[in-house]
């Protein structure tokens, strides 16, 4: 018999890591059209939600689409079944498929959108382009009689507690004694009711997002031995992990504009690009954003790219940046269909780890609306 996830299910996982709170302010993310509330089959990720996706979703029996543009981008006034909008609507519910958008949250996400884009051109030693999350920190120490130091450590661990940097399970324990009198109505793990006991015990320490605190507790309460556990959070002033929009990072070796326009061409599958700048002139540094790149040349700028990577540049932002001694490769919005087979991978991941049997699959449909000669 087979084991599928619900909605709810895929969607708390996927937002685990992609988080909302990452979203630019007013970016309409989330739920678009249907309910998480029910088993799903079949996921289908896609970049955009048209009615040829929709169609391939039908013939492919999906019960939730995850796009990464939302279709739903403005608020609706009315759902006009005579409108194409309207009519993908009424077939999105007359079909029981659901969609859900992962819009800026998806591209600030670490291992999302921007650093797909960063790994497909092999840059190396990358850093945010454009900050717009802080995540503060905060650091939790435990108390454990030490027959129990590894499985709360573990716990620790495996809840995402312990991260500095490039570095994991990270904490830190020193050895004392724990004092306490169980009163009456307690089952105490150790000692006797109302008699006054003194245990080895294990102080283990880590830092942790704060927005996993409810899940670090709960994680080492389900791992310790005893029936109050005894715990202290402390908020961190430290330098926390900031996140944003683009990249900015190195290649392995230099090219030329010219060759790496046709580099970039390739890893990206775009159907053509745009090029400002000296096709002669060598580069060495490299942003990129995916989407809509016109506010952040500046930004591409002072971080000292010698090339901007993005889409959509608008023909006096072209101007502005050759002004500015910027050189742009426009490659178009659509090179953000990199999401979809990393986000079917995301989900394939959690799916085995859960043995979840439902199935991921990457939309086929060619969404691009431009065409080249």
């Amino acid at each position: 018999m087979s084991k599928l996830a619900s909605g709810q299910a895929i969607i708390q996982e996927f937002e685990s890591w992609s988080k909302k709170k990452y979203a630019e302010d007013g970016d309409p993310i989330g739920l678009q059209v249907g309910s998480l509330n029910k088993k799903i089959n079949k996921v289908m990720t896609a970049l955009d939600v048209l009615p040829n996706v929709v169609d391939e979703a039908i013939r492919e029996g999906v019960d939730l689409i995850i796009a990464h543009h939302p279709i739903l981008y403005r608020p609706l006034k009315k759902i006009n079944l005579d409108t194409e909008q309207g009519k993908m609507i009424e077939t999105l519910i007359k079909n029981n498929i659901t969609v859900y958008a992962a819009h800026t949250n998806l591209d600030v996400a670490p291992g999302g959108v921007n650093d797909m884009l960063a790994d497909a051109l092999s840059l190396k030693n990358t850093k945010v382009l454009v900050e717009t999350f802080q995540n503060k920190y905060k650091k939790i120490a435990i108390f454990v009689p030490a027959t129990h130091e590894v499985d709360v450590r573990e716990a620790l661990s495996n809840a995402g507690a312990g991260y500095i940097g490039d570095y994991s399970d990270c904490t830190f324990s020193s050895n004392g004694t724990g004092r306490f009198r169980p009163t009456e109505g307690t089952t105490p793990y150790i000692g006797e009711t109302g008699e006054l006991e003194a245990v080895p015990e294990v102080k283990i320490e880590s830092v942790f997002p704060e927005d996993l605190q409810s899940k670090v507790i709960r994680a080492i309460t389900k791992a310790h031995p005893y029936e109050e556990v005894a715990y202290d959070i402390y908020p961190l002033e430290n330098e926390s992990e900031k996140l944003g929009l683009g990249r900015i990072g190195h290649l392995e070796n230099d090219m030329t504009l010219e060759e790496f326009a046709s580099f970039v061409k390739d890893k990206l599958g775009a159907s053509g690009i745009r090029i400002v700048g000296d096709l002669q002139s060598t580069v060495k540094k490299v942003a990129v954003l995916g989407g809509d790149g016109n506010k952040f040349i500046h930004a591409a700028r002072f971080s000292g790219a010698d090339v901007f990577v993005s889409g959509d540049i608008y023909y006096h932002v072209a101007h502005d940046a050759m002004m500015e001694g910027l050189q742009i490769i426009d490659a178009g919005h659509n090179i953000e269909k990199i999401m979809i087979e990393g986000v079917q991978k995301k989900l394939q991941s959690f799916m085995q780890d859960k043995h979840y049997d439902t199935e991921i699959i990457p939309s086929r449909v060619i969404t691009d609306p431009f065409q080249f000669r």
